[in-house]
């Protein structure tokens, strides 16, 4: 009777975290545009703004679920902004801080566009209420299911240029005391950005409890991780031999 009571308190609790998500999202978006801002541009700046207020998004719908109760209007925009936006955004700042300018928009032209129509389905799909549960939110409700098969396109092309990109920039940095705060941020990232993919994984099994605990804690690493790379300015000659902009 003890364990059962005590089992679902724990699970209230942890169907609460996105309000705490969301603070921080909007905590860490807040200091991104506000380094944007003060370094008059940069274009993966913006894209991290955007990727932390698309995150902040996300995890607001959850929380609101989870307090308020399941609401179709609030589930089709959690399903926009955690199944094709979640990571994009972030990748895309990447993309625009590590490679060509041409090829970052470019990418950003297509991944928008194919994000678009994806969109647009996840706001034309009918959804079965009747499977949907009262404080937690599941794809299981679409029903045209083969919407599900488009997000882990988009979810690829972000692990594979967020996580990517933070271990690339990581083993950079590794040689260069003057640049070991920049290692060990890289690295931080690169294990953030993986938790969440992993939660959304267990949340197509039916554990959507996991994806809010790896949100959160996703998303402490990868702040933890930019706190570490800005932390100290490196000389010119070391940022210069690892061939990254500060």
């Amino acid at each position: 009777m003890i364990e059962a009571l005590l089992s679902e308190r724990m699970h209230r609790v942890v169907l609460l975290l996105p309000v705490l998500t969301t603070l921080c999202a909007v905590f860490f978006c807040t200091q991104l545009f506000t380094r944007y801002r003060q370094k008059g541009g940069g274009l993966h700046l913006m894209w991290w703004g955007i990727g932390m207020a698309t995150y902040g998004v996300g995890t607001f719908t959850e929380a609101f679920t989870s307090i308020a109760g399941w609401n179709p209007v609030i589930f089709r925009l959690w399903y926009i902004a955690g199944a094709f936006l979640g990571g994009y955004p972030l990748a895309q700042g990447t993309i625009y801080l590590l490679m060509k300018r041409r090829f970052a928009h470019i990418s950003a032209i297509v991944a928008c566009a194919f994000i678009a129509v994806g969109s647009l389905f996840v706001l034309l799909t009918p959804l079965n209420a009747a499977v949907a549960e009262t404080h937690r939110l599941s794809g299981q409700v679409i029903e045209w299911s083969w919407i599900r098969l488009l997000s882990p396109f988009i979810n690829l092309y972000s692990v594979v240029f967020l996580v990517g990109g933070a271990i690339v920039s990581a083993l950079r940095f590794r040689r260069s005391p003057t640049l070991r705060h920049r290692y060990i941020g890289n690295i931080l990232i690169a294990i953030g950005a993986i938790l969440p993919g992993i939660g959304g994984a267990m949340t197509r099994a039916g554990y959507v409890e996991a994806l809010y605990i790896t949100e959160l804690t996703g998303l402490i690493l990868i702040y933890a991780g930019y706190r570490f790379n800005i932390s100290g300015r490196a000389p010119k000659s070391a940022l210069a031999a690892a061939s990254v902009p500060a």
